[in-house]
């Protein structure tokens, strides 16, 4: 069998070194395009056409031992888009949303679909719905799975007189957008001067609206879901997210925290609790049409029940919170994650 050896870093995995097999490995006779996309580098670009970003080179070193052809391709066009499509892979392996090419948007997954082409995750509809966090917990709810009181509040149209629904304190963060982006000490509010001022600064950060919801005091969680490839059965991984209080006492997974990496993940040890997790989970993912991969977060009330927060359906495939979860529920290490995910979008397309 042939190995590659990983070494951790702080934004993922490099190669380490690898070991030549003494038997030459019989490869997969599939073609497989890794897609490299350039990132805009202006401060309020955000890139939110791109789910993830990927070390291409790594993921090219750890699917060339199985595959037999695969390759990076740099789409910066309609016509590189066209000429993927000409080529004909049997998958492609990308984290990208969307292409904007002049004032046509191609979403990437439903694209490749209409042509017979195989892909990783979600379709444009269902990555739309979990973008706008509303809109995903509108479908968590009319699924009866429980979640937080919320609203959509925009600074621009907050009258002198705004009162929420809900009693404070509450937690403010942008409507669109992952990663913790607009998390901060400042999003538990605890007063409406406290609350105009966040979704003010949201809106000029952000350029979005803000969603209020009542704020939930208790512990953290973050749940990978993972398809089995011969069933289509999901496969929830929790594990729960160890946060530092900070200067006010709170617990708050925030930007800066998850950009430092401090936060630890652990695994779930008590059965009941695993499975109430997972059963949200995997509910969760149902009613969103999650495809393939995906994370769900939960967070418990002062009453110990798990709510719904937020769910990826493209989650980052680096070091990050997925593979943390493959890693401790499934104990398997950064390449055999990768090599999962790729066999599942060879083969989900079939089931």
């Amino acid at each position: 069998m042939v190995r590659i050896l990983l070494k951790k870093t702080g934004r993922g995995f490099v190669l380490k070194n690898s070991m030549t097999p003494h038997i030459t490995q019989i490869k997969v006779n599939k073609s497989i395009e890794i897609l490299k996309v350039p990132v805009s580098k202006h401060p309020k670009g955000y890139n939110d056409h791109i789910g993830f970003d990927v070390d291409e080179r790594l993921i090219k070193k750890i699917l060339i031992m199985r595959y037999q052809k695969v390759s990076i391709t740099t789409i910066q066009s309609k016509k590189d888009l066209d000429k993927l499509i000409l080529r004909k892979p049997d998958l492609v392996f990308s984290g990208v949303k969307y292409f904007n090419f002049k004032k046509e948007k191609i979403w990437l997954n439903d694209f490749l679909k209409q042509n017979n082409i195989s892909h990783i995750t979600s379709s444009a509809k269902d990555l739309q719905s979990e973008s706008n966090k509303s809109i995903a917990k509108d479908i968590i709810r009319k699924a009866k799975i429980i979640t937080a009181n919320s609203l959509v509040v925009y600074a621009n149209k907050m009258p002198k007189s705004f009162a929420l629904p809900m009693p404070f304190p509450v937690f403010v963060k942008p409507l669109i957008g992952g990663n913790s982006k607009g998390v901060d000490e400042h999003s538990v509010v605890t007063n409406s001067t406290e609350l105009k001022k966040k979704i003010k600064d949201i809106q000029k950060k952000y350029n979005c609206a803000s969603i209020v919801e009542t704020y939930l005091r208790g512990k953290e969680y973050t749940v990978g879901i993972m398809q089995d490839t011969v069933t289509g059965n999901l496969i929830a991984l929790p594990a729960e997210i160890i946060i530092e209080k900070n200067k006010q006492g709170q617990r708050i997974l925030d930007f800066k925290m998850k950009k430092e990496n401090t936060e630890e993940l652990i695994k779930v040890s008590d059965i009941k609790l695993f499975n109430v997790l997972a059963d949200m989970a995997k509910k969760s993912f149902t009613a969103l049409k999650g495809r393939s991969i995906g994370r769900i977060d939960i967070r418990m009330n002062e009453n110990f029940i798990p709510h719904f927060i937020e769910a990826n359906l493209m989650p980052g495939l680096r070091g990050g919170y997925f593979y943390r979860c493959c890693n401790l529920n499934l104990n398997i290490n950064y390449q055999e994650m990768i090599l999962r995910i790729v066999n599942n979008g060879l083969t989900l397309s079939k089931i």
